[in-house]
């Protein structure tokens, strides 16, 4: 017997060891009355914390009882949708105005923005030496990864990576905020050369780019896109740069900056967080969802076979077999996801008349029917709308974005985000997260090893 089968044996009774010893029944939960996470039994978020910086409304409480609405959000108080549309009635770029939004608290005027975009096209070069070393001689099979062990690395180049002094986290913010577009593209360009075999380039940023154009730049073998292309990037941008301090990897952020720690490993901590398919990996799921109604309906547009998919895998006999429509429901939002709302208008029209048009009405025929199918395969009626993640993808397709960098981008986004989070923590919290764990192990005696015997099996 070889020795990788014995390994394999060890490791498989080892696991079931592990599984005994660590399961805890569900009721315990509610015995216990611990909030499993942080959830309250209705669903909603445990209330942790206070911000300033975005607010998400998805439902209000009437005497006890949660009632759905419209989702709303708001940056700084300001309607996220009337951000969108007052820079797209003056057709300029709006993702840098946010960010300022979400640093300083106000809109910025024309001059303080203009020459803040200057500030971070002056702080887009990475360290000497550090893409080299940093990023081409140890590739990723998965940019997030990648975007991670880069962000913990700008540590070592800092002069003062341990000073949580405002002024220099605001310093340290701005420059991750900066070059977080070019440490994902690197990232990208070196897995096409190693995993792909296919060719690299290289484009630096240019000094008058906003962040959509350098992205779009540096991701396309020609440099070339369009003004609307760029734009609608940018809108991607905008909604996702920020959302509340208690989604998954704001909070990561939150809870790591509370304990003192610098400005690199809280980041990375964020960055760890989004990549997991149940938050910013999402929008990746959609696409591979997407691929297994393209595989069993002859006609994606057709709204009985897209329900038949639905029903498949809702019953785990299709897709990845979790049972979940990856794009449907949200923590938070019940009827709406304004970002989501928003999303759909620009990708219809953005894809009409293109070979993503039949994939929009395909994801628009799971909008409507998910919750339809939820109900008639369960029994329960549940209050259940888009998400972001639901058509964010077929944007980034119809950009001809690579799949790779669809969690990614939305890491560039949310950077901004994160480090308004970060700032205000350190300002404002004083206290480290600490929540507690109840244990309920029982006391048990110490044996002599002499005295152990190992379980048969």
């Amino acid at each position: 017997m070889s020795k990788t089968i014995i390994a394999n044996e060890a490791i498989s009774l080892l696991c079931r060891e592990l599984q005994d010893n660590n399961y805890i029944n569900i009721s315990d939960y509610t015995k216990y009355g611990v909030k499993r996470g942080l959830r309250n039994a209705d669903g909603t978020g445990v209330m942790a914390g206070l911000t300033k910086i975005c607010s998400v409304e998805g439902y209000y409480v009437d005497d006890g009882e949660k009632v759905p609405k419209e989702g709303r959000l708001y940056y700084r108080g300001i309607d996220v949708n009337d951000i969108i549309k007052g820079c797209s009635d003056e057709n300029r770029f709006g993702y840098e105005e946010v960010i300022w939004l979400l640093l300083f608290g106000t809109l910025p005027t024309g001059n303080q923005l203009s020459r803040f975009n200057e500030a971070l096209s002056a702080k887009r070069e990475l360290p000497e030496n550090f893409i080299e070393d940093m990023i081409m001689k140890a590739p990723s099979p998965n940019i997030m990864n990648k975007i991670a062990r880069a962000v913990l690395a700008l540590y070592t180049y800092d002069e003062n990576p341990d000073d949580t002094s405002i002024e220099n986290v605001l310093n340290q913010s701005l420059r991750l905020i900066a070059q977080l577009p070019s440490i994902m593209s690197y990232a990208y360009q070196v897995k096409r050369r190693h995993y792909y075999h296919k060719s690299m380039y290289i484009h630096p940023p240019k000094s008058n780019q906003h962040t959509a154009e350098v992205i779009l730049n540096s991701i396309r073998s020609d440099k070339k896109f369009t003004d609307e292309e760029a734009k609608l990037l940018d809108i991607c941008l905008i909604l996702h740069a920020e959302h509340g301090g208690g989604n998954n990897s704001t909070f990561a952020t939150r809870v790591l900056s509370s304990s003192g720690t610098d400005t690199y490993a809280a980041i990375a901590a964020g960055v760890g967080a989004l990549k997991g398919p149940k938050h910013g990996g999402a929008n990746k799921k959609v696409t591979e969802m997407t691929d297994f109604f393209k595989e069993n309906c002859s006609d994606i547009t057709d709204e009985g076979q897209v329900a038949d998919c639905i029903a498949k895998i809702m019953k785990k006999e299709g897709g990845d077999g979790t049972g979940l429509i990856y794009g449907m429901g949200h923590a938070v939002y019940t009827l709406s996801d304004p970002r989501a709302v928003i999303l759909k208008s620009k990708a219809e029209a953005f894809v009409k008349g293109t070979e993503f048009e039949d994939e929009f009405k395909l994801l628009d025929n799971i909008e409507r029917l998910t919750p339809e199918m939820f109900e008639s395969i369960t029994g329960k009626k549940k209050y259940m709308c888009a998400n972001i993640d639901l058509y964010s993808g077929l944007v980034y397709k119809a950009l001809n974005i690579p799949e790779d960098l669809y969690t990614p981008l939305f890491a560039v986004a949310r950077m901004a985000g994160w480090c308004a989070h970060r700032i205000e923590e350190l300002y404002t919290g004083g206290r480290i997260i600490r929540p507690a764990y109840k244990s309920i192990s029982s006391h048990i005696a110490y044996k002599p090893i002499a005295l152990r015997q190992e379980k048969n099996r």
